[in-house]
């Protein structure tokens, strides 16, 4: 079985994710996608940051009607920061039946080897990489264990979601509805 690892703060979740995700399922062959919540990313600093288990169940409410989706707690009881790396092995170890590969945005691609063991990753895991606005999309360096898939170039983001409930403008159409009502119910990111 093929696992697409889905790596992500999800603060929030968005319809961009749920595209991009079924985009990959789709295009890359996958049984199923893992929403891999992170509780920190070690890349990105912590300021606006939900709680991992409001996050969790935001990826939770957000895919629960999709049979091939998944939400992934995996890294709550790992070491902080979470390394990719440790928790692909350790996937691997937990489910030796079962093939996973690493979902990145283009801009990550660039960006890949200051990863910890990134060579790793590619060798052992495989990466599905997906295009992202404003990034040279069209370079597409060939490598084994890379997959590109042609996924809509989506400019949705969690930082203008959070922005948007901020200023007490509707996040309908870029959240799905029962992540935003659990976003309005818990006054979140206000």
């Amino acid at each position: 079985m093929e696992i697409g690892l889905y790596f992500g703060s999800f603060n929030p979740i968005h319809n961009g994710h749920l595209i991009i995700a079924q985009a990959a399922l789709e295009l890359a062959g996958l049984d199923e996608i893992w929403f891999v919540v992170s509780p920190q990313n070690p890349f990105k600093k912590n300021k606006n940051l939900l709680h991992e288990f409001d996050r969790y169940d935001m990826v939770r409410l957000a895919i629960e009607d999709n049979d091939r989706f998944r939400v992934s707690d995996i890294e709550f009881d790992m070491p902080k920061p979470s390394y990719t790396i440790d928790t692909l092995v350790y996937l691997k170890e937990k489910y030796p039946d079962k093939d996973f590969k690493l979902i990145i945005g283009g801009d990550n691609l660039s960006i890949f080897p200051k990863w910890k063991n990134s060579r790793k990753i590619i060798d052992d895991f495989g990466l599905i990489v997906y295009p992202r606005p404003g990034v040279g999309n069209g370079q597409r360096p060939a490598r084994a264990n890379i997959t590109y898939i042609d996924a809509p170039l989506l400019d949705i983001s969690a930082t203008y979601v959070r922005k948007c409930i901020r200023e007490s403008r509707s996040i309908a159409y870029m959240v799905p509805e029962k992540a935003a009502r659990f976003i309005y119910d818990r006054k979140l990111y206000l």
